[in-house]
């Protein structure tokens, strides 16, 4: 368990905070670069880390990401007109460009002049793999692009999808680090198919997997050791999370990888997206079909980036299937991860961790909030993280594989978890 005041810092990331001043110093996935359209489209709202933004693509294609509201009276920019390389404020006809510097400011007469002494907020912006990643830190501190070829991909290699989360950002990322609930919330009695059919079948046949965590330069590998069918071999589940957003689920080889991403909208939201990724083909229609099933990719309400399946309709639960044949009765796995998640100690709250009872099966969630701990605090004690500059230790893979017991979870992971192109 925490302490009260570790649970707090944990689970705030708004200015000025630990925890958010350490995600501050990393790259961080705003929205999908699908929302900001062609040159010249109405802008759209980014809210992440307590902070509310706009983002656009001027005429020539560049991508802004300013300030929400306009320096002069603080109107909000997203009612803004995207217009020949600027957004200008409707409210009295400010225009911005990219990097922020007033392009125009024409309703004084000093205008002409004053305009090249005003600026708004402005920060970097990068599209990596169908996402915008911003940088909201200090401008000397800017760290290079992680260099994982999981978000290299072109577009024919990749399938992104957001979903806006009711629940702070430490709850639903636990449940992405926590291999054990595999076996047990996302199991069906008719089948033990799960993301079709490609997860091994011993996950659900060990119940206990023992946990060997390891600190490395870009977070954590998180390895899940479960006894196999033949006393020769180990059958291993490795997540590898990458600081401080992203957990690569275990995943076998020649199977769409899945990269959960959360970033802390507020402290009771969070923006998720799931980023599949192949680097040695293009998707086929079998990986379609399982993203098509309403169980991998959860329905959404069109026009918005919100589940049918919520809260306020217990997300659908279904008692009678929950009989016969799932575990839980619920139908996409996001649902299931969120039913359990996003109501750890009352829907609305966030969770008190000081109330756990914690055991040996939760040793990667212990491991993951020490290190994330430890890196705010000594951040707040003048260290700088050094994650965020190693951008080659990035380039890494999770695994869902079977290996011999004569060989260590180390051993096992440089032969099968580094790049093919390393």
């Amino acid at each position: 368990m925490l302490t009260p005041a570790d649970n707090e810092l944990l689970v705030r990331t708004g200015p000025g905070t630990p925890m958010g001043t350490l995600f501050r110093r990393f790259w961080a996935p705003v929205a999908l670069a699908s929302e900001v359209g062609p040159p010249d489209s109405p802008p759209v709202e980014i809210r992440v880390l307590g902070e509310d933004f706009v983002a656009f693509r001027d005429t020539n294609g560049a991508i802004g990401l300013l300030d929400a509201y306009c320096p002069h009276r603080r109107a909000s920019l997203f009612w803004g007109r995207n217009e020949q390389c600027g957004l200008r404020c409707v409210y009295h006809g400010w225009k911005f460009d990219v990097s922020g510097q007033c392009t125009d400011l024409p309703n004084a007469p000093e205008g002409a002049t004053l305009k090249n002494k005003v600026r708004t907020g402005s920060y970097p912006v990068l599209e990596r793999g169908g996402l915008l990643w911003a940088y909201f830190g200090p401008a000397d501190k800017q760290p290079p692009f992680p260099e994982a070829d999981l978000f290299a991909v072109p577009a024919d290699r990749r399938y992104v999808t957001k979903i806006i989360t009711e629940a702070n950002y430490a709850q639903v990322q636990e449940g992405d680090i926590d291999s054990s609930h595999v076996a047990f919330l996302h199991r069906r009695f008719d089948t033990t198919a799960v993301g079709g059919g490609r997860v091994d079948p011993n996950t659900f046949s060990d119940t206990q997997p023992r946990w060997f965590p390891s600190e490395t330069p870009y977070g954590l590998m998180l390895a899940a050791q479960r006894n196999a069918p033949t006393d020769a071999e180990w059958h291993w589940r490795v997540n590898q999370f990458l600081m401080p957003y992203v957990v690569i689920i275990a995943t076998p080889a020649g199977v769409p990888v899945l990269s959960q991403i959360r970033v802390p909208i507020d402290d009771h939201h969070s923006l998720h997206f799931r980023h599949w990724s192949l680097v040695d083909r293009a998707f086929d229609e079998r990986d379609f079909a399982m993203f098509d099933d309403g169980v991998t990719v959860p329905q959404m309400i069109p026009g918005t980036f919100h589940m049918k399946e919520d809260i306020t309709n217990r997300y659908d639960i279904d008692r009678t299937e929950q009989a016969k044949r799932t575990y839980t009765g619920i139908r996409s796995f996001v649902a299931q991860d969120l039913a359990v998640t996003a109501n750890q100690g009352g829907y609305g709250t966030i969770a008190d961790r000081s109330r756990e009872y914690l055991t040996s099966s939760d040793r990667a969630i212990i491991t993951w909030r020490k290190r994330i701990i430890t890196s705010a605090k000594a951040l707040a004690a003048g260290v700088e993280p050094p994650e965020p500059m190693n951008a080659a230790a990035y380039n890494v893979r999770s695994g869902d594989f079977r290996a011999s017991r004569d060989i260590t979870i180390e051993q096992a992971a440089k032969e099968r978890l580094l790049p093919a192109t390393a």
